[in-house]
């Protein structure tokens, strides 16, 4: 009979989320991850399989997260552009660490199918909302008629991704503020 795990798994992922987000995949060692964890290497590989399990996991959490956040502030306000507004100050907000999404498709493109099985499931929840606040923004009179919502979609994701991208690089924030003010601006 196996025995009991004598760790709290959720907690252990949250923290193997932020040394990921630190070190990537590749910077990681399973030695680091449990010592961060506080666990013994035999629960991480009884409970995750191995570093990869680990990482994987993680990285299902943190978009169900980060998922979740941007939703929520897209929610945020009777104005759906004020909503999108939220969503993106967010972002430039809580810029540091790096983003363990934008750090998968560095490390891995599209090579991994589980990884990219992650990251398109969040995604397609977060484009529907993000469409969603826009459809919203439009009949608010906030988004001009003549604009594409889904690829006006595209365009907000691949902002935030330019701005986790352009922080990592040590871009100070002002200058993601100013990408996050551009975005806006062309919603109008």
């Amino acid at each position: 009979m196996a025995r009991p795990k004598e760790f709290d798994v959720d907690a252990a992922v949250e923290i193997a989320v932020g040394v990921f987000r630190e070190r990537g995949y590749e910077g990681t060692s399973a030695a680091m991850l449990v010592e961060a964890m506080g666990i013994g290497r035999q629960s991480l590989y009884d409970t995750f399989g191995d570093k990869w399990g680990v990482y994987c996991e993680a990285l299902r959490h943190y978009c169900e997260e980060e998922s979740r956040a941007h939703r929520e502030a897209l929610a945020s306000t009777d104005r759906a552009f004020d909503g999108v507004r939220a969503m993106l100050e967010r972002v430039v907000a809580e810029r540091d660490p790096g983003c363990l999404g934008i750090g998968s498709v560095v490390e891995f493109g599209m090579t991994q199918p589980e990884i990219v099985k992650i990251r398109s499931s969040f995604g397609k929840l977060l484009n529907k909302a993000v469409i969603d606040a826009l459809t919203k923004a439009r009949a608010q009179g906030d988004v001009a008629p003549d604009l594409d919502l889904p690829q006006l979609a595209t365009f907000l994701l691949n902002t935030i991704s330019t701005i986790r991208l352009a922080a990592r690089g040590g871009a100070p924030r002002d200058h993601v503020a100013a990408i996050a003010e551009l975005a806006l601006r062309a919603l109008g």
